[in-house]
C-alpha cells in the first residue's frame, strides 16, 4: 500500500507508476491511495478540506487507471468517497458510495468496455460503516476493506472482559 494522497495528484501517480513497475515482474499487488481519508485517527480535521479531495474526481480515477494498467494489472484504489479513519456516530460522516459506481462507470466508458467494474477499489476508513454501506461499496467494485478501529476496540473489549472476569486469577 502506498499512501501519497496529501501529494498533488499527478506526482501520487508518477510515483505509484514507479513503484509498480519495480513490483510488477514479481506480480505483487500494489494499492494506492488517492483523495484525503485523514479524521481522527491520523488527527486530521477535514472540516475545511476541498471537496474534490475527499471526493475523488473520476477524471483522477481514469488517470490512475489509463498509467497503472499500462504497467500492471495488479493494483487497486483507495479512493476518497466520505470515508475518515477512525470511529464516529452514525450520521456524522457523509459517505458516498455511489461515487465508486460513477466511476467505474467513467472508466469503461473511456476504456469503450462492457465490463462493468473494471477498477479494484478498497474501502479505508470504514470503522463505524453501516451493513448497507458496505454492501453498496462492494456493489461498486469495492474488493478490500479497511476497519483497523473496530478490531482495535473488538480486540480491547475482549481482553478487558477477560481481564474483569478472571482477575482473582490473574
Amino acid at each position: 500500500m502506498i499512501d501519497l494522497s496529501e501529494e498533488e495528484v499527478k506526482w501520487n501517480i508518477d510515483t505509484t507508476a514507479a513503484y509498480l513497475k519495480r513490483s510488477a515482474p514479481m506480480k505483487l499487488w500494489l494499492e494506492m491511495e488517492i483523495g484525503i481519508t485523514g479524521g481522527e485517527e491520523d488527527g486530521v480535521n477535514n472540516e475545511d478540506v476541498d471537496n474534490n479531495s475527499l471526493y475523488t474526481q473520476p477524471e483522477d480515477i481514469w488517470a490512475i487507471y489509463e498509467t497503472l494498467s499500462a504497467i500492471s494489472p495488479f493494483f487497486s484504489i483507495a479512493a476518497g468517497f466520505g470515508n475518515v479513519h477512525g470511529v464516529y456516530k452514525p450520521g456524522n460522516v457523509k459517505l458516498h458510495p455511489e461515487l465508486l459506481s460513477k466511476h467505474q462507470k467513467f472508466v469503461a466508458e473511456k476504456l469503450g468496455s462492457k465490463e462493468e467494474k473494471p477498477v479494484f477499489f478498497v474501502f479505508h476508513g470504514g470503522s463505524g460503516s453501516t451493513v448497507d454501506e458496505f454492501q453498496q461499496a462492494i456493489s461498486y467494485g469495492v474488493v478490500k476493506v479497511n476497519l483497523d478501529t473496530d478490531l482495535q476496540w473488538a480486540y480491547l473489549t475482549g481482553v478487558r472482559d477477560y481481564v474483569t472476569k478472571n482477575i482473582d486469577y490473574l
